[in-house]
């Protein structure tokens, strides 16, 4: 290893938005010169490219379900405290190993609170051997209101990071609408702008265009979603048109079978191709998970957003609601969504006019590394 190091901590549960949007402020990292690891606690399956970061795999995690009440190992149990220690261990361990310049944390505390029992010892590490710390954290956060919860997560925040790097434009939404601490840490925060892909360099031929292009994220929670597009398609005015689903890698098995695609509808599990599927489509249905969002603001697409709303999901819902206040998205509540409703918003999509140019900052990975670098140049105190 050579130059400066830093050691980037990242959880994923459920879906696939953290690894991915991890992996775009790895890959800028090194183009800033930085040596990189990154510390993966979730399913050992690999999405996202890292560049030449090396990767340290922690005993893997999950959510058991949308609730994420219940975490389960590899092998579907419940955690314990055994695993626990097992983890905490192997966390300190690569710590040790690695010596960084600079930690990253991923979410925690706003979130991530069932690993304090790891997080916490590794900050505490990192202030006793002068490692300075920040935390990578989205633009919309599930509003707490407890007031002891506000009170630990903000004390966290002071004691053991320099720096919040929020993934977000405040033109667009301030952290303070979804964090109500917000002034207590104002001194920390920093926005790096959203973390979202490149503008696709190329265009698919008219042979392989998908008028419509319906995409469930990581799959988890997009079998509804999917099922009412086949449905939607044929009462809808683009259903002649070719159309595509693409299911996500964590689509159940059981779910993914039960799709029945008539002439004219193909069905991937992934496409690296992703969004020049979108560039070129007339329309395209997802849900409003944050990388989803950024795709389409890189491609251009007219797009329908039914935002996940299970166990009273917010954060989705609100990303939707303030881009279809700029006019640039149709929504559907998830609980109004049927086949008729969801071809009339596609139909009503396809006839807006063309999207101007986004504003919105989207070097949300360079922000990020830069702000780093800048952190770790930064004389003490």
């Amino acid at each position: 290893m050579t130059g400066r190091r830093v050691f980037v901590y990242v959880q994923h549960l459920l879906g696939i938005g953290h690894q991915i949007r991890a992996a775009a402020i790895i890959r800028a990292l090194q183009w800033h010169g930085l040596d990189v690891t990154c510390v993966s606690g979730g399913e050992t399956g690999e999405i996202a490219d890292l560049g030449n970061a090396r990767r340290v795999q922690l005993p893997p995690v999950r959510a058991a379900d949308a609730s994420f009440a219940r975490l389960i190992d590899a092998d579907g149990r419940d955690i314990d405290d055994g695993w626990r220690d097992r983890r905490r261990r192997a966390l300190l361990q690569a710590f040790a190993d690695e010596r960084p310049d600079f930690i990253l944390v991923e979410t925690f505390p706003f979130g991530r609170w069932q690993f304090r029992f790891e997080l916490l010892p590794l900050l505490e590490a990192a202030r006793d051997a002068k490692v300075r710390a920040a935390v990578s954290v989205r633009d919309i956060l599930v509003p707490k209101h407890d007031a002891n919860r506000l009170n630990a997560v903000v004390g966290t925040i002071r004691r053991y990071f320099e720096a919040v790097l929020v993934h977000g434009d405040p033109t667009l939404v301030p952290f303070d609408a979804t964090f109500a601490a917000a002034d207590r840490i104002r001194d920390r925060i920093r926005y790096t702008g959203y973390v979202a892909p490149p503008r696709p360099e190329r265009t698919l031929s008219e042979r392989d265009r998908s008028a419509v292009v319906v995409a469930a994220g990581g799959g988890a929670v997009g079998g509804r979603l999917l099922r009412t597009a086949l449905e939607a398609r044929s009462l809808s005015r683009l259903g002649e048109a070719p159309w595509r689903l693409v299911t996500g890698p964590n689509l159940p098995a059981a779910e993914r079978e039960a799709l029945s695609p008539p002439p004219g509808v193909t069905i991937d599990t992934l496409r690296t191709d992703y969004r020049e599927l979108l560039a070129g489509a007339d329309v395209s249905v997802s849900q409003a998970g944050y990388n989803t969002v950024m795709d389409i603001l890189v491609t251009g697409v007219r797009a329908v957003l039914v935002p996940f709303s299970e166990r009273k999901e917010t954060e989705q819902g609100l990303r939707a609601q303030l881009l279809a206040d700029h006019g640039r998205v149709r929504t559907l509540a998830e609980d109004a969504l049927t086949a008729a409703g969801l071809a009339a918003e596609i139909d009503a999509a396809a006839a807006m006019p063309a999207p101007a140019p986004t504003t919105v900052n989207l070097d949300g990975a360079g922000g990020t590394a830069r702000t780093i670098v800048e952190l770790m140049d930064a004389p003490r105190g």
